[in-house]
């Protein structure tokens, strides 16, 4: 049985979801874009388009796909608004149960033969397809932030996703131009399983007084050519992204290594979740970053 993807729903118009809503549009999908409330659509379309304009001035596309692009995402308000979807991705925020509901109850809005995705960067892709009732048309597919200009996508089969699901979303990421890896079904997957303790660790190093925020981004800069710092890599990422993958790490493989160093704890309870709260291991207000530390 044929089955095409033309539709895409998007779940979740952060920053996520923004940047997979525009990959899909530039593509020549018509794409949907669903959140909590029409203002937060609207603000996320708006933003699209407002990131879109910025890439061009500086280069980064050509300013004539704009509007072709824009012209391809649609507002859903509503999870029933999906229903004609032929693929799904869920990008909502990090926390399994609120994965759990959005997937739970948007899986009762579409056809049966849809397609659902979720754009989880640590969580058990097997756990999240339970609640949906359809769990081998379920898969991960984790692209990397910022979207439109990252080149990988993992792709992460459950337990229970069918051979036909992985090739059609095989495909599909290759219809966006964008390269796949294929991850098993454990935390983190593949890049934030190597990603995220390297980061934890350069706060441990914070942490314990080995050097400074300036000297840890500036050695790992030019020591290891990292095109950016582990801390200023920590603040681009969110550090509440951050503690919750080493969570799902230290909770998922009960090792110790993955323990969330105490520092990372400590700015995420005080508020400084990085660049998108102005302060993170950085202090972002005054236009250029100064390190908190």
């Amino acid at each position: 049985m044929s089955f095409e993807i033309r539709k895409i729903g998007v779940i979740g118009a952060g920053q996520m979801g923004r940047g997979i809503a525009q990959v899909c549009a530039a593509a020549g999908y018509h794409v949907l874009l669903n959140d909590i409330s029409a203002e937060r659509i609207t603000a996320g379309i708006d933003e699209i388009a407002s990131s879109m304009r910025k890439a061009a001035d500086r280069g980064q596309l050509d300013g004539s796909t704009i509007d072709p692009t824009m012209s391809h995402i649609a507002a859903a308000p509503t999870p029933q608004d999906l229903r004609d979807s032929d693929l799904v991705i869920e990008a909502a925020t990090e926390n399994e149960e609120v994965k759990r509901k959005i997937l739970s109850d948007v899986s009762l809005a579409l056809k049966p033969d849809a397609i659902i995705g979720t754009n989880t960067s640590s969580i058990s892709i097997t756990r999240l397809a339970a609640v949906t009732g359809r769990p081998e048309r379920f898969i991960g597919i984790h692209f990397m932030n910022p979207v439109p200009r990252m080149q990988l996508v993992e792709l992460i089969r459950g337990i229970a996703t069918d051979d036909r699901t992985f090739e059609e979303a095989r495909a599909f990421i290759a219809a966006l131009g964008k390269t796949v890896t294929v991850s098993e079904d454990f935390p983190a997957f593949i890049v934030n399983r190597i990603l995220l303790p390297m980061i934890n660790e350069a706060i441990y190093t914070l942490y314990e007084g080995v050097g400074s925020v300036e000297a840890i981004d500036t050695a790992m800069k030019l020591g290891a050519n990292h095109p950016m710092g582990p801390l200023q890599l920590a603040d681009f990422i969110g550090l509440d992204v951050c503690l919750s993958v080493m969570q799902v790490l230290h909770e998922g493989l009960a090792d110790s290594k993955y323990r969330p160093c105490p520092l990372l704890v400590k700015y995420v309870e005080a508020g400084w979740l990085g660049k998108k709260t102005q302060r993170g291991f950085y202090d972002y207000r005054s236009g250029s970053p100064v390190p908190t530390r």
